[in-house]
């Protein structure tokens, strides 16, 4: 019987599993996790789960049963130790070997460490899986005075939490912004002026250069120093894509395993989909590197496609949210590149858009509290992003003029 095996049980593991039975696939499907956990969502980790108002159980995906009504073997807790492309072998933790007929790499990504000294302290926190929130959560319940290293996302919607339980709390960013990778600079100052007006600290252009331990507490010195008391301190300065086991098969990776637009690797029976992927998207003219539900969904399903001899090339908008307090960030395509900006509202509470061009064309969007004209944005990208610059920026004209 065919067997098609898939290393990584998140988002885009499930998805290729449930994908390649949607369309047909009748062979074995082997499905491998390093976590103990049955596939669960990430994205509430930082923000209802932290605050206790959804349990774990709640972030499954599925059901138990479902894995055996699909009639997928998954194997939780289980390493892979090496891939076999030439023998299509994989070598498992647990000393055996299994064959495959066709791999998908759904490896994800891990958070980058802090290297400074002291930050070993169990005192010091990262975010990235079910144990690593379920650390924090503890955590905080103990904890009166928080320091968030980082200023992107996850740094930011720990903050926010932080402080809706009442925690004082300092966010340490070693950029001159906060957000500095993601969005434009007015972005970045309407969520510098709403943590701060939520009682956060915020300092800027600030490296970590030491965490002093005591028995009491944690001190962050940073280089220009700058000292901070924190009883926890949570790490969010970025990710690193799992690549090591691509790598080591002989797999083309260069910031991340790289794949083409049907999700293949440089390995004709091997595809990888998700955080840990390099990627071609036909909507954009360079490969790039994604870390979001959605990319990991529409990904996942190029590549079961790809596994099943009927390949489609993988052309979707990405989009990205972010809860922070009671506002919602939406973002749709990728920003980077962009040579000018159209601001649909006032930047405030109330709810504005940031548009990003290159040449004549919408490439990006960011929509705060602005649902409606977030799902309008990106079917105007998805349709080539073009539109009268004068007309955008009139919020008494509906996006969906534009939409052709």
């Amino acid at each position: 019987m065919t067997r098609h095996v898939i290393i990584g049980a998140g988002q885009a593991g499930l998805q290729i599993a449930e994908s390649l039975r949607k369309e047909g696939f009748t062979g074995e499907i082997v499905l491998f996790g390093d976590e103990a956990s049955a596939p669960y969502q990430r994205p509430p980790l930082s923000k209802k789960y932290l605050l206790g108002e959804v349990t774990a159980d709640r972030l499954l995906f599925r059901a138990s049963d479902h894995y055996t009504r699909l009639a997928v073997d998954l194997r939780l807790s289980t390493h892979v130790k090496a891939i076999d492309p030439a023998a299509r072998t994989l070598a498992l933790s647990d000393g055996t070997r299994l064959g495959w007929d066709r791999l998908a790499l759904a490896t994800g990504a891990r958070v980058r460490r802090l290297e400074v000294p002291g930050a070993e302290d169990s005192r010091v926190h990262v975010l990235r899986g079910l144990e690593d929130a379920e650390s924090l959560r503890l955590g905080l319940e103990q904890a009166a005075r928080v320091v968030v290293i980082g200023g992107g996302f996850i740094g930011l919607e720990v903050a926010a939490i932080a402080r809706k339980l009442g925690r004082e709390v300092t966010v340490i960013e070693a950029q001159s912004r906060v957000l500095p990778r993601v969005v434009a600079p007015l972005v970045s100052a309407f969520f510098h002026e709403l943590h701060s007006n939520h009682g956060v600290r915020i300092l800027l252009d600030q490296q970590v250069a030491t965490l002093t331990r005591s028995a009491e507490a944690l001190t962050v010195e940073t280089v220009d120093g700058i000292r901070v008391p924190a009883d926890l301190v949570v790490v969010g300065i970025g990710v690193l894509p799992n690549t090591e086991l691509a790598e080591a098969a002989g797999l083309a990776c260069e910031a991340g395993i790289l794949v083409d637009e049907f999700a293949r690797t440089s390995h004709p029976a091997i595809v990888a989909a998700g955080d840990c992927t390099r990627h071609c998207n036909l909507l954009f003219t360079a490969p790039h590197r994604l870390e979001s539900v959605q990319n990991a969904v529409d990904q996942a399903k190029v590549a079961a496609a790809t596994m099943l001899d009927a390949p489609v090339p993988y052309a979707q908008v990405p989009w990205f949210w972010s809860d922070q307090y009671d506002v919602k960030l939406q973002m749709v395509g990728i920003s980077t590149g962009h040579d000018s900006l159209v601001v649909r509202g006032v930047p405030g509470p109330d709810g504005f858009s940031v548009f990003y061009w290159s040449g004549d064309r919408i490439i990006a969007v960011d929509s705060i509290n602005k649902p409606a004209e977030h799902m309008a944005a990106r079917k105007l990208i998805a349709a080539g992003g073009k539109c009268v610059r004068e007309q955008l920026a009139d919020p008494s004209i509906d996006l969906k003029t534009f939409i052709q």
